[in-house]
């Protein structure tokens, strides 16, 4: 049987399988586009997919987006469970990102993602980007241990140059983690979200022993909680600098990267990312993007 007619099999339902999860984060290459050869071989290899929609509109591309979105940057989309879409809220438009485990189509050992990014700054001290917005936080994975739940918001990225983990690392990613009440009928429920900043402990660091979990704050369940990112370097007391400084609600959030000579670039990516149990909504609205290279 030829691809192409294998391909259309696939698009009409062969789809609803299932992928392993992750026990570490891994970061693919940039490329967002499959050819029918290369995305067939990933189904063979994952033939346990689930939470697949068969609605999907596009399952071999990366860049599955609408016209003229509201929310900023490039979409890279690994959930075959949603698409990108829109609602309003009072008088506010937000970008929905719904993702659900065992849905990332494009490869086993990846966690399901619906994510936005931006081009990069340099390392020149004064250079940085800056990612501004509204979030809204509906749901976010659940497993049966503490220690897999949650989902990330946003993650700090950027390339180092003397090797060392993932070819794209992420810096530090600020990670949703469920807090559970009853609804009003008297069942359990997710009604709040602890905010973590889950920070490299050393360049490249994964795993227990290269990252850690440092609690930020609080936010309600669908509150509209302004949400801002600003990655980039300085120079301060003779030094250089890389930093990652947020701002959550009204509180403001520092930290300094560790090993900033190391550091390539600045970047920034936000959305929904992983989720091992359960799914994940997250919507944003009011986005804006700055980068500035000296």
């Amino acid at each position: 049987m030829k691809y192409k007619s294998i391909v259309s099999l696939i698009t009409t339902g062969i789809l609803l399988l299932a992928c392993q999860n992750e026990h570490e984060l891994i970061e693919n290459q940039d490329d967002t586009k499959l050819s029918a050869e290369e995305t067939l071989d990933i189904y063979n290899k994952n033939s346990n997919l689930s939470n697949c929609n068969p609605g999907k509109k596009n399952m071999f591309t990366r860049e599955v987006d609408i016209k003229n979105p509201v929310n900023d940057g490039k979409i890279d989309d690994r959930t075959c469970f949603s698409d990108y879409f829109e609602t309003k809220e009072g008088n506010t438009i937000y970008g929905n990102y719904q993702i659900a485990e065992n849905s990332n189509h494009f490869g086993g050992r990846l966690q399901p993602r619906m994510e936005r990014s931006f081009p990069r700054s340099n390392n020149k001290s004064g250079s940085f980007v800056e990612f501004k917005g509204t979030v809204r936080i509906l749901q976010v994975g659940n497993t049966t241990s503490s220690s897999n739940d949650g989902t990330y918001i946003a993650q700090a990225k950027g390339k180092h140059i003397g090797g060392g983990g993932s070819p794209d690392p992420a810096i530090c990613l600020y990670l949703a983690k469920p807090v559970y009440g009853k609804d009003r009928q008297g069942r359990r429920t997710q009604i709040a979200f602890d905010i973590y900043r889950e920070q490299i402990n050393y360049r490249g660091g994964s795993g227990k022993n290269g990252r850690k979990l440092v609690k930020l704050t609080r936010i309600d369940k669908g509150r509209p909680t302004n949400f801002e990112l600003k990655v980039g370097f300085r120079t301060e007391n003779g030094k250089k600098i890389q930093y990652a400084n947020a701002v959550i609600g009204n509180k403001i959030f520092f930290w300094n990267i560790p090993q900033p000579q190391r550091g390539r670039e600045s970047g920034i990516r936000y959305g929904a990312y992983r989720v091992k149990g359960g799914k994940a909504r997250i919507q944003w609205a009011n986005t804006s993007f700055r980068k500035i290279n000296r």
